[in-house]
């Protein structure tokens, strides 16, 4: 199984590893066939066990190799690393400001994004899509690196980083759709928009693996940009939406547990 996977096309590693990951979400959001409602404090666990498996990410799987890419050519490592990481939050911010969207726990008088009519639900969905694609584009852009054969992009390490966003995917998924039916939305349509947030990350993996392929001397940048986004995404939505009910200390708990699972994932494997 193992040397069947590494045999495949680097883009079509990606796309199995985002399948993978889009499945644990869907896996999570399954759970509203089972509980009705998620306690508070759970809640904000989970968001910020997802926070700390995002920033462990960032740093291990992204910016470090980034830096070391960078090292070994003899350039200026730095560079790359700063400019692909805020260009990344640059990006999230502008999509942020034009894609209408809600996060959870807001009424719908603080939807961001251009002001439509469109129906609670799409918007709450449409939050946790802007907050996949850069888990997506990660997983891709690391696979992808597994094309340019440098010593710092290696499987086990794009595996690690693809295991570590699967994770904190599951209660991500949760998270999702036990608040939409908490919203009298029946189970079936929860789960159906708690697992349909995840389907940008197999569309971004792909993207994000061809790009790095096709312009093979942005890698670094591309890897500073992934690193870059997410960090957005947990600073403007994770973070904030555990801190809601005043149960920062479950959320920076979870936060601790997540960065230390993902950063054994990516040491113990990579």
């Amino acid at each position: 199984m193992i040397l069947w996977f590494k045999a495949l096309h680097p883009v079509m590693q990606a796309l199995l590893a985002t399948l993978f990951t889009w499945g644990v979400t869907a896996a999570g959001a399954a759970v509203v066939f089972v509980f009705k409602t998620i306690n508070r404090r759970v809640l904000d666990a989970m968001l910020g066990f997802a926070a700390g498996i995002m920033i462990a990410a960032s740093f291990w799987s992204l910016l470090a190799p980034a830096i070391e890419m960078v090292e070994q050519s003899g350039g200026i490592p730095w560079v790359p690393a700063v400019v692909g990481f805020l260009l990344g939050g640059i990006f999230l911010r502008i999509v942020d400001m034009l894609l209408p969207h809600l996060h959870i726990g807001f009424p719908d008088e603080e939807a961001e994004g251009i002001k439509t009519n469109w129906q609670r639900s799409v918007l709450l969905v449409l939050a946790i899509t802007l907050h996949n694609f850069p888990e997506g584009l990660a997983v891709g852009v690391a696979f992808g690196a597994l094309g340019a054969n440098l010593p710092s992009a290696t499987l086990a390490g794009a595996v690690a980083l693809a295991l570590g966003i699967g994770i904190q995917n599951f209660p991500e998924g949760t998270a999702v759709s036990v608040p939409l039916r908490r919203e009298g939305f029946s189970r079936f349509k929860s789960f159906w928009y708690g697992q349909l947030s995840g389907i940008v990350e197999p569309i971004a993996g792909v993207i994000g693996a061809a790009a790095v392929l096709l312009m093979q001397p942005i890698l670094p940048y591309a890897l500073s940009f992934a690193a870059g986004a997410m960090i957005y995404v947990v600073v403007e939505e994770l973070i904030p939406e555990s801190q809601l009910e005043s149960n920062s200390d479950v959320a920076t708990s979870g936060a601790m547990i997540g960065f230390a699972v993902m950063m054994l994932l990516d040491v113990a494997l990579g």
